[in-house]
């Protein structure tokens, strides 16, 4: 039998900390990104939230969940008013909860019986392709669900779309030099609202081509998922016209899939709608959530990416002199930065619930806990990124931002906004040097469509 030699001393086993409580954040840190004012001083709390640990208990308000309680319950009103997370504040910690399967997605998972039941009763159709989507399913049925549109959003799918993106880019910048040289105005003082002219036609237009609606028809159908756009927050949930634009737009959609059986073409609609997964067709509702999610993921993202990084290039005049020194080179490091510095979403609102207790880093977190990643603040996590809250668009790490998630839940449409990002920008600056604000940077004002960070207006000269 072996034994330890008389002269060596024994190996000490270091003793296992066991990880501890989440401390917990006061109600002046109240999360709630469907306020447009919490934007402006949200990198100021997700300081303070780091420093008190890499997961935190925190107050947070807007939550999509509230539905599975009855109208005026406590339950509800306690939740419409603030709902406590275990909120993930720093990089490592916010990449492994990415990665972790005892993480759910599907939000019904802490819901007992009745509250599920009360939920299936009594959730409005028109949310249900919300509700239950692509982003709020687990495997498998997130699996069979996102390996139908996966393909048209690889490396080699974006490489044959560029050519496409590329001349929407100059049309809508040569649609706002006509329509600036018609109100008689000179060059370098030519006005234009950016959202409206351009960071939120671009994606419409292409995302509007991926799926196959008809060129005719696109102005109404924009107008009904303009109010898909907005009814993440809780007050569109109980807005008539945003139930009635929503019906609309479902209705529509079930037209255009029936057209789309009858005679197909190369759509990613017609893809779906002939799709057989294991001999099942989609059903009704998952062809919706389908549709309603590729708005999402690939529209309001890249809206909000375009206009960030505009106007953060603009407030950066040393960044803005070294990108118009090489739009082409600079171009991607430029996206990635946006992505990084001001992010299209700050955190995940709808939880991921823990299926079995489990550690965050240090932290402890109990089954059933609900967990919400604070993307936007393990972006400016200074552990992982050197001087954090500067604008370096030649940062050398900025492409390990976390701005679209990672894991199986990564944003599908990711690599369409990247690409739309990249030769906007690019072309944008290259056509338009003297491009400059309009208006002080203190005047612009974040909203709230969608509950996502990106600004209202951007009045520009060109």
């Amino acid at each position: 039998m072996a034994t330890t030699p008389p002269n060596e001393p024994k190996q000490e086993t270091a003793p296992v900390t066991p990880p501890h409580e989440a401390p917990r954040a006061d109600a002046a840190h109240l999360l709630d990104r469907t306020d447009p004012e919490f934007f402006a001083r949200a990198h100021g709390l997700y300081s303070d939230l780091r420093a008190l640990g890499p997961v935190v208990r925190a107050p947070m308000r807007g939550d999509l969940t509230a539905g599975a309680h009855a109208q005026g319950s406590p339950e509800r009103q306690a939740r419409e008013a603030g709902d406590e997370r275990y909120f993930i504040t720093r990089y490592d910690e916010s990449v492994a909860a990415l990665l972790d399967d005892r993480l759910s997605s599907d939000f019904r998972t802490a819901l007992p019986p009745q509250q599920r039941e009360f939920l299936a009763r009594n959730m409005p159709e028109e949310f249900k392709p919300i509700a239950f989507s692509l982003i709020m399913l687990d495997p498998p049925d997130h699996t069979r669900l996102r390996k139908l549109v996966q393909p048209n959003f690889t490396a080699r799918a974006m490489e044959q779309l560029e050519p496409r993106v590329q001349r929407l880019v100059d049309e809508l910048l040569d649609k706002a030099e006509q329509a600036a040289a018609a109100r008689g105005e000179s060059a370098s003082e030519r006005g234009m609202e950016f959202v409206e002219s351009f960071a939120y036609p671009l994606p419409v237009r292409v995302i509007s081509d991926m799926l196959g609606i008809p060129e005719e028809e696109r102005a109404q159908v924009h107008a009904w998922a303009e109010r898909l756009l907005h009814a993440e927050t809780p007050a569109a949930r109980g807005n008539p016209e945003v139930i009635a634009g929503l019906k609309s737009f479902a209705s529509y959609l079930e037209g255009l899939f029936e057209r789309k059986r009858r005679a197909p073409g190369e759509d990613m609609i017609s893809q779906m709608v002939h799709a057989q997964e294991d001999g099942d067709r989609l059903n009704h509702q998952e062809l919706l959530s389908m549709v309603f999610i590729l708005f999402f993921a690939g529209h309001l993202t890249t809206v909000n990416l375009l206009g960030n990084g505009v106007v953060a290039l603009l407030e950066h005049p040393e960044q803005h002199a070294r990108f118009l020194a090489d739009p082409a080179g600079m171009s991607k490091g430029m996206v990635e930065e946006t992505l990084r510095y001001w992010g299209p979403v700050d955190y995940l609102s709808t939880p991921r619930i823990a299926k079995e207790e489990l550690a965050l880093g240090d932290t402890h977190v109990p089954q059933g806990a609900r967990v919400s990643v604070g993307l936007a603040s393990a972006n400016r996590d200074p552990e992982r990124f050197a001087n954090p809250d500067a604008y370096d668009i030649s940062r050398p790490d900025a492409h390990r931002n976390i701005a679209f998630g990672k894991g199986i839940h990564v944003c599908i449409g990711a690599p369409l906004a990247r690409l739309e990002a990249r030769i906007a920008f690019e072309t944008l600056f290259r056509r338009f040097p003297k491009l400059r604000l309009a208006v002080p940077s203190s005047e612009l004002r974040w909203g709230a469509g969608a509950a996502m960070r990106g600004f209202h207006r951007i009045p520009l000269f060109f």
